[in-house]
This record gives structure tokens, sequence and C-alpha cells, in this order.
């Protein structure tokens, strides 16, 4: 069997997909036979078997693992277990162990084996594999070099993907002693050794789960075991990476080795500040002392190696160790930061600054800004980057980049001191900042101070400090020079950035604005023209321009003389440049809306510009789609909005005329969503001819595309259509003569068809429901109970929310003004053999607790008390789900035994299911609910503040900070939670008030059926009015 499966796992490696699938069939069916595991185990000890193969092998035997070596599974009965015999499993253990010891220099089947055995150890060790960890153990101290690194990284694997908190504790002891041993033993190498603190730093994780129910054991082992840690933590960091030459491009002996173990040093204290926080803390002012001096003396080794030239960075060893000195300063700046606020060295640095007369007179002060500046500077990596794309610049600009460098550390190092010290870390930067300056120094060390300033000073705006102006107008000083150097255009493009964020303080001269719009098209650099685009939105921001039309007509046609000399195919790759461009004249337009229709300034224009080429970037299509919808609210009267649909309605419409409209276009989607937006707000009466224009159009995308998002918003636009203008909608005519009436049920007609998935199709009970409400009986004639049947039978096989609540808000909105009648249609229809009026109201009152939008609610709540208040026998009689019934079993379910026990609930008559919903919704409309809920979001809020973990701060939240507002706001609307509703409360509590008082349709009686707390909540919602 080896020899066939050797061939299948090669075919499984090749490119061509017809004999690699096939490989990967005949591997599913050779694992059916018992000798499957032992045969791929046996081949990945073969040395003569590539190394690809190998690899292979170990995979498919690490799947076949994870799904046969215990009976448990949660794939359920689907996907039936092979089972391993015990003999077969006896056998595979040391084999797979031995591979992951000794596999010498195949480095990737080393590692598939120590994953592999990970997986068995998750299931076996302790009880059938007892000799695991102790083989390990003696390989770590007796094997090897080879024997020693495998089993560390098995050791390894094992604390960090397999062991369960309760096996780890059993053996922790073992565990960190032999680490323990390896990490101070100078004779082993030096990445053994940083391999050891690695394996040592993943205990921590273990640690921390197991303290939660033995807080005081783990808390004296950690003591324990730190006794002998510290004293070697902090004599690595005092070690000091070898001198390098200058002049050459390799680092000595030992240099990677070294900062591989100080790396890993720091890593294991930072871990260690969150996970025992308490035992750190003593510790701090020597780690503290000791990493800025080691980060004081490797600045100009820094600065040779990265910011002169280009030396290799990012590197990491066979093990995932990172080793090069980028890394090793990024860690140790972390840490710096972190360790700055611990308690006593934040008392001894306080103390410091309180005997000098100023911020800027503190030489630790100035001393850290020296450090954090030059650690700052602009990488020659990131400037060679930059010149190739500017997109990669204006990332770091926002903040996104996924790359976390020096330079950002030292931002995010600024923020946490401006923080602590508010206006004297200001103080403190710009008097190094202006000594800097004054001495001529480097521009990249200019620039990287002003880059600090602009981390700093975004900080502050964003949790509401200020600027004093005083030091806003030194720093302009400071801009003017920046901008005016002609050989350093990343000093000049900083210099305007920094301009921009002041501007959000005290008022920017109007001179310096002029010439950052003239420098979007002037300045040589293209990454400058690219800043001054960005500063100029952040001058429009910070009101210094407002209601200034020449300014807005001068930003308007800068981009568009800079967007002109541009290919916009090459602009269409740059998501970013197209997010910058589209913030930049968004904050235009916003100056006055009324340029939206003006012919003058091409504004609008520039907006369909980008849309066009980057309708598949979602930031772009989100703020178009933002900024369209506010330009058409504002649109003041009729004709203002006729030119506004003369000046876009050709480029909307244009958008549509494809040739296949259903394939996914990101354009028509866009097109369809700006289409929404014009109609929803138009004016009353449409403008004529706005149907015709539009109509043909809309009903040829959904009549014909599949796309969700194309037929929602589209059915959005026709449902407007007939609210704004139902007149010229239903005397509209196609070219088959078909009328507005015909074209919109072929359209209904459509999208409730079997065809259409749910969340595509969840806007046409708005439409449906709009155009029985405006054609009426008389216009539909025999077509209204078709359309409603179709409404129902679609309704009864619905399960998205969205749609459900779609197509009852059509027997909703018919029974505020007859909800007799829709009883009795109901009643006269069957659905899959069942009476119609069953169907829809069970649908109807299990999903109405979960709909969305003020006025839907309020449509529905309505609906459902008329429906209550008609105390027909036929409601009556109608049973639907009452309450969930709690199981009594306090066995944890999984996926399989939910799937085979399902909820229960109770069955109840229909008005007592009305009255339960309805109280739900009364306490809804109160804000009782969203008031519980607010407290809960502000507890969770409480305990994601950042007080840095150093002190148990009480747990309070100043809701006064507009940052905790924003954040608690931003909370609840992503959970979709209801707000108070006065109108809707008020009809409710009308509405119980006289169903108590009238005994309306025996609510005495169906009071009785409600529960303990229902009753309660009605009792105290007058008493809380």
């Amino acid at each position: 069997m080896e020899d066939q499966l050797v061939q299948v796992l090669a075919q499984t490696q090749l490119a061509a997909e017809g004999p690699r699938k096939q490989a990967e069939l005949e591997l599913r069916r050779a694992a059916n036979n018992p000798a499957y595991p032992l045969s791929l185990t046996n081949i990945a000890r073969h040395s003569s078997v590539g190394g690809d193969v190998r690899q292979a092998a170990l995979s498919a035997l690490r799947l076949f693992i994870e799904k046969n070596w215990t009976a448990d599974s949660d794939d359920g009965p689907a996907i039936p277990i092979v089972p391993i015999a015990d003999s077969v499993k006896d056998q595979i253990r040391p084999l797979i162990l031995d591979l992951a010891l000794n596999a010498g220099d195949e480095k990737r089947v080393k590692t598939a084996a120590s994953y592999t055995v990970g997986k068995i150890a998750n299931v076996d060790f302790p009880d059938q594999w007892p000799a695991l960890l102790p083989t390990l153990f003696d390989n770590i101290q007796n094997g090897s070099v080879t024997q020693v690194h495998g089993a560390l990284t098995v050791l390894q694997d094992l604390v960090d993907e397999s062991l369960s908190d309760g096996q780890f504790f059993s053996m922790a002891r073992d565990i960190v002693k032999v680490v323990y041993d390896i990490a101070v033993n100078e004779n082993r190498k030096l990445t053994l050794r940083a391999l050891a603190v690695s394996v040592f730093r993943g205990c921590f994780d273990l640690m921390d789960t197991v303290k939660e129910e033995h807080s005081k054991d783990v808390l004296a082992f950690a003591e324990e075991a730190m006794k002998g840690w510290f004293p070697f933590f902090h004599q690595v960091m005092k070690q000091r990476l070898p001198d390098r030459d200058p002049q050459s491009s390799t680092v000595p002996e030992g240099w990677n080795g070294l900062s591989a173990l100080k790396l890993q040093v720091v890593r294991c204290l930072l871990k260690l500040k969150l996970v025992f926080v308490n035992l750190l803390l003593p510790e701090t002012p020597h780690f503290f002392q000791a990493i800025w001096e080691e980060l004081s003396i490797l600045m100009p080794t820094y600065e040779q190696m990265y910011i002169d030239t280009e030396s290799q960075s990012r590197l990491e060893d066979s093990d995932g160790l990172p080793y090069t000195l980028d890394f090793l300063v990024l860690e140790e700046l972390d840490f710096l930061n972190v360790c700055m606020r611990a308690p006593p060295v934040k008392k001894e640095l306080e103390a410091q600054l309180a005997v000098h007369a100023s911020a800027h007179a503190t030489p630790w002060l100035l001393d850290l800004m020296k450090l954090a500046a030059s650690y700052a500077c602009i990488t020659r990596e990131e400037e060679e980057m930059w010149d190739i794309d500017v997109s990669i610049f204006l990332i770091g600009e926002q903040s996104m980049s996924a790359d976390y460098t020096p330079r950002t550390a030292c931002g995010d190092l600024l923020i946490k001191l401006g923080e602590w010290l508010n206006q004297k870390a200001l103080e403190g930067l710009f008097a190094y900042t202006k000594n800097l300056f004054a001495e001529n120094a480097s521009w990249k060390r200019q620039e990287a101070t002003l880059y600090l300033l602009n981390m700093l000073i975004n900080d502050f705006l964003d949790i509401g400090k200020t600027v004093p102006p005083e030091i806003g107008q030194a720093y302009l000083e400071l801009v003017n020079y920046a901008i005016s150097r002609p050989e350093e255009p990343l000093l000049r493009a900083r210099g305007y950035l920094v301009a921009s964020t002041l501007s959000q303080f005290n008022a920017t001269p109007a001179a310096l604005i002029d010439r950052t719009i003239e420098s979007i098209s002037a300045d040589e650099s293209e990454l400058v023209q690219v800043a001054c685009i960005k500063a100029i939105e952040g001058f429009m921001q910070g009101g210094n321009v407002s209601g200034d039309h020449q300014i807005q007509a001068k930003v308007v046609n800068a981009i568009s003389q800079w967007i002109s000399a541009k290919d916009m195919t090459d602009i269409e790759e740059s998501e970013d440049l197209l997010v910058a461009l589209t913030e930049t004249i968004r904050a235009a337009i916003n100056i006055d809306k009324q340029v939206a229709v003006s012919n003058d300034i091409p504004a609008l224009d520039l907006l369909f510009l980008i849309a066009k080429h980057g309708a598949e970037n979602w930031q772009v299509t989100m703020l178009i789609c933002e900024e369209f919808e506010d330009i058409v609210k504002i649109m003041p009267d009729p004709a203002s909005y006729q030119a506004l649909c003369q000046k876009v309605l050709p480029s909307l419409t244009g958008a549509f005329n494809v040739a296949d409209v259903t394939s996914d276009n990101p354009l028509i989607t866009f097109a369809a969503e700006l289409m929404a937006s014009l109609t929803q707000y138009a004016s009353e009466p449409l403008p004529p001819g706005f149907v015709a224009a539009t109509l043909p159009k809309l009903s040829r995308l959904l009549m014909e595309s599949n796309e969700g998002d194309v037929l929602r918003p589209s059915a959005e636009s026709v449902k407007y259509l007939l609210s704004h203008d139902h007149e010229q909608v239903l005397n509209y005519h196609d070219e088959n003569q078909r009328s507005g009436l015909e074209v919109c049920l072929h359209i209904i007609d459509r999208l409730l068809g079997p065809s259409i998935e749910d969340n595509a199709a969840s806007e046409v009970g708005g439409l449906a429901a709009e155009l029985v409400e405006k054609a009426g009986h008389e216009r539909l004639g025999p077509f209204l109970p078709k359309l409603l049947q179709a409404v129902a039978n679609r309704l009864a096989t619905a399960e998205a929310a969205p749609f459900i609540q779609s197509l009852i808000l059509v027997f909703a909105r018919l029974s505020l003004v007859g909800a007799h009648d829709v009883v009795e249609f109901l009643s006269t229809i069957q659905i899959d053999g069942q009476s119609g009026l069953q169907v829809v109201l069970s649908k109807w009152l299990e999903n109405s607790v979960n709909f969305a939008g003020y006025d839907e609610i309020r449509q529905n709540v309505i609906a459902l008390s008329k429906l209550y208040s008609l105390n027909d026998p036929r409601v009556t009689q109608t049973m639907v789900k009452g309450d969930l019934l709690i199981p009594t079993s306090d066995r944890i379910m999984t996926r399989s035994l939910t799937k085979q026990n399902p909820d229960q609930y109770t069955i109840i008559p229909a008005p007592l299911k009305i009255l339960k919903v309805l109280i739900e919704e009364l306490l809804s409309a109160s804000g009782v609910n969203f008031a519980a809920t607010a407290a809960a979001a502000a507890a969770e809020l409480v305990e994601d503040i950042d007080d840095d973990g150093w002190e148990d701060d009480p747990d309070t939240l100043d809701l006064n900070l507009g940052g905790t507002k924003n954040d608690l706001m931003s909370y609840l609307e992503a959970s979709n939670m209801r707000h108070r509703d006065d109108e809707t409360q008020a009809y409710l509590s009308e509405f119980f008030v006289n169903a108590a008082r009238d005994n309306v349709a025996n609510f005495g009686e169906w009071y009785n059926g409600l529960t303990d707390d229902e009753k309660t909540k009605l009792n105290e919602i007058p008493r809380a009015e």
C-alpha cells in the first residue's frame, strides 16, 4: 500500500486540477483501509522519499487523526469515523515522536511531525501516552543538538496548541524547569536558548486559564518560577550586541542569536504583564532603565542599517523566531511604552518633572523625544516604497497599515505620553523640535518630529484636548520652513499634513490654504501632491473655509486638473488614493451642497468619475452613496431637484445600459444604490418624464438580474416612484404598451418566485404594499387576490428576517384600514394544505418582535391591535407558538445534540400571542429594553477601558466623554437595538388601558393566560409614565 500511497501523494501536489482532484479522491478512498495511518507514518519516515511527499503524508495523517483518533466527533453521523486499532496507535505514537526529534535537516518534515504529535497528545496524554513528556525532557537534557531542538519544538507545539490547562498544570513544574535549564545554559546555542524562552512564554497563556479557579496555587507557582527567571532576564537585557562594522553588510557572529534571545525575553515580560502584573511591577524600574539604555546605544546602528541604508529587516528563523534589529527595537519600544506607565516608573518620572521649572527643561522628557524622533525616521525601504506607490504612504497616514514598525511604535509612545502628561508632552516635543530645526539637523529627523506631532495632536483631537494658540503658531513657522524645502519632498508633504491637523485647533492663514491648493498640481512630487489633496480635506473639515465658495471652486478645479493629467486606469489600482480623492471632493461639496447642480464647478461630475473607476472599492462607494444621499435630501424645491436629475440621470441610466445585467457588475450595483437615494428623497410630484426615464431601466434590472445588491435598491426605487407620484407610474406605458401597473405586477411576480433568494427579494413586500395602497382595489381588480396569494405563499417558505418582515407588512398595512378583509381573505385560501390564516398568522406572530424600523414597527403594532380587537372567532381558533419550553437537563448541548433536540414551544391561541407580542413592544417603545441593554453595553465598555493593566482602577465609565458616547452608540446601533418611541408607547398604553377597562375581545380572560412576568410588566408601565 505504501508504494501506491507515495504515487497518490505525489499526484496531490500537481498543478493540473484534474489529476490532482482524482488523487485527492483516491486518498479519501484509501483512508478506509486499516493500514492507511501506519502506511502514512512509514512514508513520512522514509528518507529516500522526497520532502514534499513526506510532508504531504504527515498532513494527511494529521487530518486523519483529527477526525478518527477518538470515537467522539462533532461532525455527527454524516461523516462516519474510521476506527483505529489500539495496536496501530501504539505503533504510531513513538514513530511520529522519533521523527519529530530526529528528522535532521528536513525542517518541513520535522515541523509537520511535531504538529501531528500535538494532535495525538491532545487526546492521549497522559493516560495513553504517559511517556511523552518524560521522553521530551530526557532529550532536552541529554540529547544531541538536533534532538534538543526537536524536543523543544514539540514541547512548544504542545504548550501552544495541545495541552489542556489541567494537563499542563500537572506537569508545569517540570516543563518550566527543563526550559529554564536550557535558557540559562551559556554553553547552548543562543537560538536554542531563545526557543526555550519562547516555550516558557507560551506557559503563561495556560497559567492565565488555570488561575481563574486556582488563583492562589498558580500565583505561588509563578512567584517561585520568576525568582529564577527575573535574574536571567536582567542579565540578558544588560548584554550588549557585538559591535558592528558600519562598512560591512553582514553582522558579527552571535548578533542574530543574541538579538533573538533578547527579543523573546522582552516578549515574555510583556506577556507576564498581562497575566501576573503584580509580579512584574517591582521589577519595572530596572527593566525600564535597561531598555532605555539599550535603545539609546542602538540608535546610531539602527540609523545606519535602516535609515541611511537598506539592511535586511523583518526576518525570522526556521522556528519562527524573529532576530533582526528592527524587530528587537520594535519590541523594546513597545515595552518602554508599557513600562513608562507602571506606577514605580511613573512616580520617579513625575518626581523629576516636578523639580524642573517646565516640561521642556526636564532632561528625561527631552531625551525621550530624541529617542522617539530617532526611531520614527523614515527608513530607506519606506522611502523607496512610497516613491513607487503613494497609496502605501496614504495607508500609513490613516494608521491602517498592517505593518507595525518602529516609526508607528514611536507614534504610539507619544500618544500615551500625551494622555498622561497632557500639554507637557506637547511642550516637550516642541522644545526638542525647535532645537532640531535650529540646528539644521537632517531632514529625516525634522520630518520625524513633525510626524510625532501629527500623531500626538490627532489623538488630542479624538479625546477633546486643545493645542495652545502660541504653540500652534510656532509650529506653523516650522511648517512654512518644511514646505519650502525644494530638495526634500517628504518633508514638504509632512509640513502640509501637519498644517492640516493644526487647522482643527486654530485658524489657518489663507495664504497657506491657497498654497496647499496650488501644490496639488504645481508641486513636482506626486507624493506631495497627494499629501496636499489629503491636507486640504483637513482644512475644510476644520471649519476654516466654512461657506467660502471661492475655496470650494479652487479645490474642485485643482482636483479636476490633477485628475485630467492622470490615467484613471492607474488610479483604479490605488484604492487609498481613490478614497482620499473622494473624501476631499466630498468635503468641498459640503461647503455648499448647491454646488452639486452647478454647471460651472464639476464637483458632482468628479464624484461620478471616481465612482466609475472605483465601483469595486467598498469605501469609495459608501462615501459617495452617503454624500449623494445628503445632496438629494437638501434640494430645497422641485426646480432644484429637477436640475439635479438632469445632471445625474444620464450617468445613472447609462450605467444600466450594459449587454448583460445578470453578471455581478459593481458599477450596476453602485448605480442602483444611487438611484434608490435619488428616488427616496424625490420631489412630489416627480419631474415630468422621470418615470419614463427610469422605470424601463429599473424594470430590466428587476426582471433579469439575480444579484441581491441590485434587486434590493432597484425594488426600493420602484416603491419610491409609487410613493411620490403613483399617477405618473400608473399612467406610464412601456414600448410594448404595458401599463405601469402591469410592469409593477410583473416585477413583484418575479421577485416572489422561487428562483429569487430571500435576501435578494427582501424589498418586494414594501413594493407590493405600496402598489396595493396606491393602485387600490378598483385598479387592481382581479390581480389583488392573486398578488396577496403569491405574497402568502412566499411567506410560508421565507426564512430571512428582513424578507419575512417585508412580506408581513403587506398584510399589516392592509390591516390598518381593513383588518376584517385581511382575515376574510386569508381564511379563504389554502397554502400547502393549511389555512392561509394559520400560515400567515403563525409567521407574523413568531417574527414580530424582530421587526426593524420605527415606521414598520408602529404599523405592525397597530395592525396587530386591530386584528385582536376584531374578536374574530377564526383568529381565536388559530393556534400558534407561545413561550419557549426550557429543558430541565443541564447537559451541555453540542451542535449534533441541538439538531436532534430542537427548541420546543407551548401552543396558544393567536389573541393571547398578540397580547404577548404587544407587551414586549410596549417595553421596547418605552425604552426599558434599550436602557437595560445600554447598561450592559456600558459595563462591557468598562471592561475594555485601557487602564494599561497596571492599576485596579474603579469600574466607572464617564458618559460625558465624546469617545465613550460614540463607542456606546456604535455598540447599540450594531446590535440593532430599539430606541424609545413615544408615539408607539402612547398608542399601546392607550390600547391596554381601553382593553382592560372595556374588556375588549375578552381581555380579562386572555390576561389570565399571561405569565406573572408579563402581568408585572403590564402593570408597571402606567406607573412608569
